[in-house]
């Protein structure tokens, strides 16, 4: 993409479905967005459109200065853009576990499974698509919420805590006991994730290391 999206192409972006990343409009905008790299037509019936990486980006994308590292990793994207986001842990309304909470992480859930089925070349639900590859954090933390896992309060807690690692394709988990953490560990395996747990050198913490299952 050379040039920024039109103010008709971003509202297209803008009301792209917040976890599948699917889009409604006209039949120029669409093509215009596949041109620019923001979109992609999904190759099976009734190929709809749907935001590629680059167009998530473009959503999340906060007006203003870089920030020198990625807005929806940090904990609290998403809070005040109206657009679901998981908990990753440190947030201020961490704590909230009413219904409507828990109906926003569950079809946000059955959301990501569907976007799995339709973009896996195999439309193989049992592993993460790609995603899930652009947004490690945000997909990790979906995964455990949705598994009924509490994140931790702002000040810690008892809960988990998800954060980005300087490897790729790696996120790291945390929580406050060896409990927690092998729950969280059985959760992310069964989202198709691969955990190996470790030990930070200097507290001798224990920690995950997660990575998304190609296979």
């Amino acid at each position: 993409m050379t040039r920024p999206p039109t103010a008709a192409q971003r509202r297209v972006i803008d009301a792209a479905d917040p976890v599948s990343g699917r889009l409604k409009g006209t039949p120029a905008q669409l093509t215009a967005l596949v041109r620019h790299g923001l979109a992609f037509r999904h190759p099976r019936p009734p190929h709809d459109h749907f935001l590629t990486p680059a167009g998530h980006r473009v959503r999340e994308a906060v007006p203003g200065p870089p920030s020198g590292g990625p807005a929806a990793d940090a904990p609290g994207a998403g809070a005040d853009s109206g657009v679901f986001a998981a908990r990753v842990g440190g947030e201020e309304d961490g704590a909230d576990r009413g219904p409507a909470r828990l109906r926003e992480v569950r079809g946000a859930w059955r959301g990501l499974l569907e976007l799995r089925r339709m973009t896996n070349p195999d439309g193989g639900t049992d592993r993460p698509c790609g995603w899930e590859r652009a947004h490690l954090v945000r997909a990790a933390a979906l995964a455990v919420e949705a598994a009924g896992h509490r994140p931790a309060g702002p000040g810690g807690g008892d809960g988990y805590r998800v954060r980005g690692t300087p490897q790729p394709e790696a996120v790291a988990v945390h929580a406050p006991d060896e409990a927690t953490l092998r729950a969280c560990a059985a959760t992310l395996e069964q989202a198709g994730w691969q955990v190996g747990e470790h030990t930070e050198p200097r507290t001798r913490a224990r920690y995950l290391l997660a990575s998304p299952r190609r296979a």
